[in-house]
Formats: structure tokens, C-alpha cells, sequence
């Protein structure tokens, strides 16, 4: 069961070094100097790279690409892949399916970021996190991983998961559709503001709005990441029970749809 975290920061790729403007000649006229510094300076905006976390998605990326049979479309969550964007007071925020051959190396990036590998454990090489992906990929649907995208902006890992049919249902009273929630943000300038609250409860609303047969929405983040049920405390999740699960002493948080209006 993997845990329910806060966020890292993805490394972004070194900038290339702006090739060298020429020297300017003894005779050159007044003004060459400020013509060249011009230049230098429209080189270093031509070389400037987006880090990877900031890579904006299209249109066309957040539109499922399905294959038949893919787990994101299937009954087990309600076709999530169908569910669209949710209106955040941060901007339009919509959990869009993991596609490994665009998101592998963003997401093991996050998954490196010693604040992440604390509590997930999938730091190493891509294909420790691709194996990771790849188990519910191809899987029944029961386990759905997502990217976070706010205004077309990846900047978090979710799984999206059945609890009553996960391990986690012998260890909590579980009930019939159940659904849990792991996440992590990966940018470091996400946390520490809010965000995850804003975002925990926008994914607690899609769940509740998509799925009429789901109760409840619950979590188990790690009883020692506070700020983690902190966020979930203030999305209108309550604290359940301390549970002792084999990787993990958790705190099981649950938002009910019957309190939904109330927290």
C-alpha cells in the first residue's frame, strides 16, 4: 500500500551555456557595445528550458488515449479517465490517467526526491518506478494512476484506488466502494501554501460527484508525516483510527459524503 505523502522536487535538466558574442573591433561605431549585449541577452532567453514539472499539457493530453480493456475506463472507479476538471481556487485541476511514455521520467523524478523516497520507496533507476506504474496498468482497474494537472500543468502523482478492495480493507471496518486516495506534489514551490488542501478536496469532490455508490473517501498517510494529515484534516477528511499496517503505523483519515456540506 503506498502512502499517502507530501510532495518533492523534480531536478531539472542543466541549462546550455549561450555561445559567446563577438568581441566588438577598435573601430566598431558607438552603440556596438549595446548591440552585442542585446544579442547576449536574446541568446540566453533563446536557451532558456522549462523544468520538466512545468512542461504545460495540451488539450490533446488531457484527453484519455485509451486501449480497450484500459483500466482507467473500466467500472471499478467509474471510468475515471471520463471524469474532466474539477474548478480549483487555484485553477481548473483534473486527474489525468498515466501514460508511461509521457510521464515515466517526471514521475520517477519526484520519486527520487528524498522528501518522497522517505515514505514511498521507489527511489532508484525508472524502471523501479515504471514496475511500480506498470502493476496497475495492467491491472483490473481497481487502482487508477494519475497525473495532477492544474492549468495544464503536471505537478502531482495520485493513485486513485479501491479500498474495500485493496489490502488496506483488513486492517480498517471497510465498506462496499470505499475509495482511497494516494498523492504526492512535486514541486517544491507547491507546498507549504495550501495547495494540498485545495487539491485534496477538489480529488474528495470528483470521487464523490462520479461515483453516486461511494460512501466515503479515505487515506493512511504515514502517522508521522503531521503536515500530510494536517492538509487532509483541512480538506474535510477526519481522523478515523491509528492503524498498524505492515509497511506503516497510519492514520486513517475518512471524508464522508454525509458530512461533505459540514467539513
Amino acid at each position: 500500500m503506498p502512502p499517502t505523502e507530501p510532495p518533492a522536487s523534480l531536478a531539472t535538466a542543466p541549462e546550455q551555456a549561450p555561445a559567446a558574442a563577438p568581441a566588438p573591433s577598435a573601430s566598431a561605431p558607438e552603440g556596438t557595445d549595446q548591440a552585442l549585449a542585446s544579442v547576449d541577452a536574446l541568446r540566453d532567453t533563446l536557451d532558456l528550458r522549462l523544468p520538466t514539472e512545468l512542461t504545460v499539457l495540451g488539450a490533446e493530453d488531457t484527453v484519455p488515449q485509451l486501449r480497450p480493456g484500459d483500466p482507467a475506463a473500466g467500472p471499478l472507479l467509474d471510468a475515471l479517465a471520463g471524469w474532466g476538471p474539477a474548478e480549483t481556487p487555484a485553477g481548473p485541476f483534473q486527474l489525468v490517467p498515466v501514460r508511461l511514455e509521457r510521464d515515466l521520467a517526471l514521475i520517477a523524478g519526484w520519486m527520487n526526491d528524498p522528501a518522497v523516497a522517505a515514505f514511498w520507496e521507489l527511489a532508484g533507476p525508472p524502471g523501479t518506478t515504471e514496475a511500480h506504474l506498470r502493476n496497475q496498468l495492467d491491472g483490473d482497474g481497481r487502482s487508477v494512476p494519475c497525473l495532477g494537472v492544474l492549468a495544464g500543468v503536471p505537478m502531482s502523482y495520485w493513485e486513485i484506488y479501491r479500498a474495500d478492495l485493496d489490502p488496506l480493507a483488513r486492517y480498517y471496518p471497510a465498506r462496499p466502494h470505499d475509495t482511497g486516495i494516494h498523492l504526492l506534489i512535486g514541486g517544491v514551490a507547491d507546498r507549504g501554501r495550501g495547495l494540498g488542501t485545495t487539491l485534496l478536496r477538489a480529488t474528495a469532490d470528483l470521487v464523490l460527484d462520479h461515483r453516486p455508490q461511494c460512501g466515503r473517501v479515505v487515506a493512511e498517510p504515514d502517522l508521522r508525516n503531521t503536515p500530510s494529515i494536517a492538509a487532509f484534516l483541512s480538506a474535510g477528511f477526519r481522523f478515523a483510527a491509528e492503524t498498524d499496517l505492515p509497511d506503516k503505523r497510519a492514520a486513517l483519515m475518512i471524508r464522508d459524503r454525509a458530512l461533505r456540506t459540514v467539513l
